[in-house]
């Protein structure tokens, strides 16, 4: 199967941030009308790749140059509210919503080599697709101010892998793979990417790469081109493919965390998450390890050695074949060992009310020589009673680094970091789209059956 490349997207998508023609925002570059509600595909995505430089595929752009023109960007909130004359946005700043995140698809500023699905969009954020190819590289790299990935890839690259029939990526292996999305993201928004729960999980670690970046899992404001992940199995290997969705993206508008004053408020009134809340740059996150009071069952440690996990199979393997059940002591206690992969659980329910979403921060060198988190963000309406949540427990991936580390019953492992949205979603966590933790207490991926 030959490899779909991207090139320039035409003039249109851009008129309202660049000085160029704008096209009817009701059709595509083919005629065809938009389709911005229902049925399982955004359409009116272009299977081209809007630079302002030059292409990683294609090298550079012919006759086109954009200039950057400031002007207002209502649009970037428009998914059609203001002509059914309802009303705007409530906050000018803020994480964007699913119908935002639509607004953006259906205005190219957000684009794909094949259409963006219904179900990739989360409450406040968009699941990333794999592309064809991945690359196995020798190390780890960022590309740096004023080169693309492409530019630093042939220095590194080990041998290409064909994904659109499947492949097994390995522990111990790092790879590169260039996503199917790509952004053109206008003035005061930028982007922030981590791993999705199943993802994480399973103790794949994976991280956004862009051009000229010099940190991961971040997008830049007026970032045009490509997106591509990082992945490094670390416990079980996995069969992917083209179209395998292993990290997801969040758009904001300016706005920083909540500060400890809001989030207390919020406490107060919402009651984010149970118990008493220890507020300090953030909320404090505890571990539990009391357990289930009939099995005293407290978490899961990964084996080694065990077999391959389609990333894409839901609920088809035994947990059993891939874990093995850590129970409590009287001591309240474990200790973790280094180099070995638990799932574990937090002591708080969380509730995340619907005009708000959270990050847990994943490694504190404060609490502990360990990482407890790699796929942290709680979308709006999980664990919240009005989602049918009823205060759902954080479910921590926990892995330590050099030494041995005791981890004691209510010890604080983590914060979790709140930020507002700029309107609630049309859809929250655990209403159809897609959801598969909803409710959750200590519980494996998706990728296993459950009792």
């Amino acid at each position: 199967m030959e490899a779909r490349h991207c090139g320039l997207l035409p003039p249109g998508p851009f008129s309202g941030f660049f000085n160029v023609a704008r096209k009817p925002t009701g059709s595509n570059h083919h005629g065809n009308p938009i389709k911005r509600r229902g049925g399982k595909a955004v359409k009116g995505v272009y299977p081209q790749l809007f630079l302002a430089g030059p292409s990683p595929v294609l090298g550079p752009p012919q006759g086109l140059a954009y200039k950057a023109v400031m002007t207002t960007d209502s649009s970037l909130f428009d998914d059609g509210s203001a002509a059914e004359g309802k009303s705007a946005p409530r906050h000018s700043t803020g994480l964007l919503p699913s119908q935002s995140l639509r607004a953006m698809i259906a205005a190219h500023e957000i684009a794909a080599s094949a259409d963006i699905k219904d179900e990739q969009i989360q409450p406040a954020s968009i699941d990333l697709r794999l592309g064809n190819v991945a690359y196995r590289i020798r190390a780890s790299f960022l590309p740096g101010e004023g080169a693309t990935v492409r530019d630093k890839l042939d220095g590194v690259v080990m041998h290409e892998i064909d994904l659109t029939r499947g492949a097994v990526l390995e522990t111990g292996c790092v790879y590169l793979v260039p996503l199917m999305e790509q952004v053109a993201l206008p003035w005061r928004v930028s982007g922030t990417a981590n791993a999705k729960s199943s993802t994480g999980r399973l103790d794949v670690f994976t991280r956004l790469v862009t051009d000229n970046a010099r940190a991961f899992d971040t997008i830049p404001e007026r970032y045009r081109g490509p997106l591509w992940a990082e992945i490094s199995p670390r416990t079980f290997s996995v069969l992917v493919r083209t179209g395998s969705r292993l990290n997801q993206l969040r758009l904001r508008r300016g706005s920083p965390p909540m500060s400890d004053a809001a989030l207390k408020r919020l406490q107060e009134e919402v009651g984010i998450v149970s118990g008493d809340a220890t507020i300090d740059k953030g909320i404090g996150f505890t571990i539990d390890l009391e357990g289930d009071q009939l099995t005293g069952l407290v978490g899961y440690r990964a084996k080694r050695h065990a077999g391959v996990i389609d990333m894409d199979r839901v609920g088809a393997y035994d947990p059993a074949d891939f874990w093995d059940p850590v129970h409590t002591k009287k001591s309240r206690s474990i200790i973790l060992d280094p180099g070995e992969f638990y799932i574990l659980a937090s002591r708080e329910a969380v509730s995340i009310p619907p005009e708000f979403a959270a990050e847990m921060v994943p490694f504190d060198p404060l609490v502990g020589e360990f990482r407890v988190h790699y796929a942290g963000f709680f979308d709006p309406g999980f664990g919240f009673a009005g989602a049918g949540g009823a205060g759902a427990r954080g479910v921590l991936e926990v892995r330590s680094h050099e030494v041995p580390f005791v981890l004691e019953h209510g010890q604080t492992v983590g914060r979790l970091m709140f930020e507002r949205l700029t309107e609630p979603p049309q859809r929250l966590y655990g209403q159809g789209v897609g959801s598969n933790y909803q409710r959750q207490g200590l519980a494996l991926s998706k990728h296993f059956r459950r009792a």
